[in-house]
């Protein structure tokens, strides 16, 4: 894998980040949708600087994230009850033949 160097420009603050070369359109995607975001926020709320605005955003993300984890989990758990339900069926008609 080959790494790459890139900067991102992040509430009005550059990084330079060693990224997968694989991973920098991820990154640009998500440094383009935070940029949307803070600005979504910024003309929604009151706020003293941009930390504020970074503060809701990551707020806001987190939140999604566990959400989105929750639901993956209860549906792994879905999955494999569905597949233990198949399995039995399986298993009576193999040993039934």
């Amino acid at each position: 894998m080959e790494e790459i160097s890139i900067t991102v420009r992040i509430a009005d603050r550059q990084y330079k980040l060693t990224i997968e070369k694989e991973e920098e359109e991820i990154f640009r995607k998500a440094t383009k949708l935070l940029a949307e975001k803070l600005m979504e926020y910024a003309q929604n709320y009151a706020f003293k600087d941009k930390q504020d605005l970074l503060a809701l955003v990551a707020l806001q993300y987190t939140t999604s994230s566990l959400k989105f984890e929750e639901q993956a989990s209860y549906k792994d758990n879905e999955l494999i009850v569905r597949l233990s339900e198949i399995n039995n069926v399986l298993e009576k008609n193999i040993y039934s033949v």
